[in-house]
């Protein structure tokens, strides 16, 4: 018997059983072990419902992939590489990259994340950090704070492991587990994308304005610089007698949601994290956030991979990039503006490269 459901609709559309056709009331509640379900696009009311009892020992011809799975897929081998020409001579149109930009979220569902309390240290109930890379506090203050952060450690360039830690704006109750992930991942460089209030709380002012103690860490602000586009402070974290050199960039040209208004700051501060990462001390990860630590912190991100394609490759694979980023964190790179706003930043960049040579 083959039979299509209308679920939450109450209707049947067809009964086919073994050559006759013929209307039958709908089964109350089917057993779920003898079923499988296909689940339709998310907002879609339809399920549809095969029962297979009646083939037999018949072998099945195909196999039926999840909708998670499908997801991981399309995320791992997804890629449209752009040369250096292209991308300033011939770029995808606006209609094109919002097309492209049709890229599953890999959201997780809070059912997934089976850690008691951590919505108390979630800024957005639905921003939440995949499992499978989730920054883990080896050193929590206490049992009941367990080892949750709303953190993942993100790839890099050419897949390199842990280049950076993506996490929401601090809150009241999370500075100290910010500044003991600092600690513990050995941070040198912090990149805020995000001003303390917008409209509304972003996030809470985190650093001292000379020392202040979060939790078992002591941070001291040693120096500052103002800079046109961005701030930057050096900082020291203190834990027990040891101290360590932590660098602060704070960019608040950037509109949540939106774009900057041109690409150049942004590659200036892309600059900027170059020359810090040449000469950090450790190499530890490079912590980025915004707000939810998702949009912003995700454009950032991608704008550097970029980057350091172009200049390594002559190409660079915005969407490959956007699908790694997904797969280490859901929602990265939230809107298709900011998509098309990356392809124009790299664009740039591409024309401030020395030229290429002729074939």
């Amino acid at each position: 018997m083959v039979q299509a459901c209308g679920g939450c609709l109450g209707i049947q559309l067809l009964t086919v059983d073994r050559g006759s056709v013929m209307t039958q009331p709908l089964p109350t509640k089917a057993p779920a072990k003898k079923h499988v379900r296909l689940q339709e696009r998310r907002g879609s009311n339809i399920a549809l419902m095969l029962d297979v009892r009646s083939l037999g020992a018949v072998e099945p011809i195909c196999s039926v992939n999840t909708p998670r799975e499908v997801t991981l897929h399309f995320l791992r081998t997804a890629g449209h590489p752009l040369t250096r020409w292209t991308l300033q001579h011939q770029p995808p149109s606006p209609r094109q990259l919002e097309e492209e930009f049709l890229i599953p979220p890999n959201f997780v569902n809070p059912e997934e994340l089976d850690i008691p309390g951590h919505a108390s240290k979630d800024r957005y109930k639905t921003i939440l950090p995949n499992p499978e890379s989730r920054v883990c506090l080896a050193r929590a203050q206490s049992q009941e704070d367990g080892d949750y952060i709303n953190a993942n450690y993100i790839r890099g360039y050419d897949g390199q492991e842990k280049v950076y830690i993506a996490t929401q704006g601090p809150m009241p109750n999370t500075v100290a587990d910010f500044w003991e992930m600092v600690w513990q991942e050995e941070v040198s460089l912090i990149v805020m994308l995000t001003r303390l209030r917008e409209g509304k709380e972003k996030c809470v002012h985190y650093w001292p304005t000379e020392e202040e103690v979060y939790g078992s860490f002591r941070i001291c602000t040693q120096h500052m610089k103002e800079c046109p586009e961005y701030t930057v402070r050096q900082l020291t974290i203190q834990h027990q007698e040891e101290r360590r050199p932590v660098k602060h960039i704070l960019f608040s040209a950037w509109p949540d949601h939106q774009t900057p208004e041109s690409a150049g700051p942004l590659l200036r501060l892309v600059a900027e994290v170059e020359e810090s990462s040449e000469t950090a001390a450790s190499g530890g990860p490079i912590v980025v956030h915004c707000s939810a630590g998702i949009g912003r912190t995700g454009c950032f991100i991608a704008t550097r991979i970029g980057c350091q394609q172009l200049k390594a490759r002559g190409e660079v694979d915005l969407l490959g990039i956007v699908c790694q980023l997904r797969l280490d964190r859901g929602g990265m790179i939230q809107t298709a503006e900011q998509y098309q706003f990356l392809h124009h930043t790299l664009a740039l960049y591409a024309a401030q490269l020395p030229k290429e040579p002729s074939p």
